[in-house]
């Protein structure tokens, strides 16, 4: 298990939110990202999680919502992790994971593309 500090993870959730292509980035909207240390009681290996309308669902009478949640977990991402690197590309990919959930793209299309 890899020991992070909370400030030092979500650096790492920021910088892969600033990865994020300009194109791509311009498309998300109403939607605030989150750092949390645990997952809910239930699903204790629960990397991250999309919670909110994916632009693919939302209609002309979409507004006045509040925003889509996008949560990474820290604790769970450290404990399969071994070394800073496995964390920065778990985080990397976890939060490009989230993110294609807000664009609609469901977990099975996402595993055929690695991102599962």
């Amino acid at each position: 298990m890899m020991e992070m500090s909370r400030a030092n993870f979500e650096a790492l959730v920021s910088q892969a939110l600033d990865e994020i292509p300009e194109e791509l980035g311009a498309y998300i909207e109403n939607v605030a990202v989150f750092v949390e240390d645990d997952p809910p009681p239930g699903d204790p290996e629960l990397l991250g999680i999309y919670e909110g309308i994916p632009l693919t669902e939302r209609g002309h009478e979409y507004g006045g919502v509040l925003p889509d949640r996008i949560t990474i977990y820290r604790n769970p991402t450290l404990a399969i992790c071994e070394t800073f690197g496995e964390v920065l590309d778990e985080v990397n990919v976890t939060v490009v994971h989230e993110i294609a959930h807000h664009f609609g793209i469901d977990d099975a299309r996402l595993h055929e593309l690695g991102y599962g």
